[in-house]
């Protein structure tokens, strides 16, 4: 299937994304760090904070990555906004209004691959987009959808009770549907995203069988 867009415009795009926003960059990772922080050194309410800056990162690439820049180049990015919406709206609903998402970084396997994935969107995904040629700005940042989703894959892994399934539903579906896309424009750091959606659910799944804190929603 043929994109509607060019390489060259989808660059572009970033490009003016990222110029435009500035300094939010520098907001989302504080954000992404204070998710860590409050990961390892849990208190009260600390789950309830984690799920708010899911939510609002989710929310935030669909009112102004998808709806403000995307749908410039391309208009089934009204459809991913809607279901990105889907997603943030999940996170504050299960996470925040009924208290059933609730992560903990734990020293095994769960909780290292968890911070393997955080590490590689916040620092090892522009450095290796550096490598193949997607210099800053032109570049996809932390805030925006394939470095964001999988560092929700790295925090999902870490998740610390039983866990509904359909909050993972739609981060795995865009791990497919955003590695082929970049694949396709030669978004090479992309491939990333692919692996975390599989090891990401991958993870979580074996962890839910040992512990049983998988479930599903009726």
């Amino acid at each position: 299937m043929e994109l509607p867009f060019t390489p060259e415009q989808f660059i572009e795009l970033f490009k003016s994304y990222n110029q435009s926003v500035y300094p939010m960059q520098i907001v989302f990772y504080l954000l992404g760090t204070t998710v860590i922080i409050l990961s390892i050194k849990k208190f009260i309410n600390v789950d309830s904070i984690i799920n708010i800056i899911l939510s609002f990162l989710w929310l935030w690439m669909v009112i102004v990555y998808h709806l403000i820049y995307f749908t410039q180049i391309n208009k089934a990015a009204y459809l991913f906004g809607g279901i990105f919406i889907l997603q943030g709206l999940l996170f504050f609903y299960q996470g925040v209004l009924n208290n059933k998402l609730s992560y903990k970084f734990h020293f095994n396997k769960f909780g290292w691959t968890g911070a393997l994935l955080i590490l590689f969107a916040l620092a090892i995904y522009p450095f290796s987009g550096y490598i193949f040629g997607h210099v800053y700005p032109a570049s996809p940042t932390f805030g925006l959808p394939c470095p964001t989703t999988i560092f929700t894959f790295g925090v999902l892994v870490w998740f610390d009770k039983k866990l509904p399934v359909t909050i993972l539903i739609i981060p795995f579906l865009w791990s497919i549907i955003g590695f082929l896309a970049a694949l396709k424009l030669g978004v090479y750091e992309d491939t990333g995203l692919l692996v975390a959606g599989i090891l990401g659910t991958l993870m979580i799944v074996l962890r839910s069988e040992k512990s049983k804190l998988f479930y599903s929603l009726k």
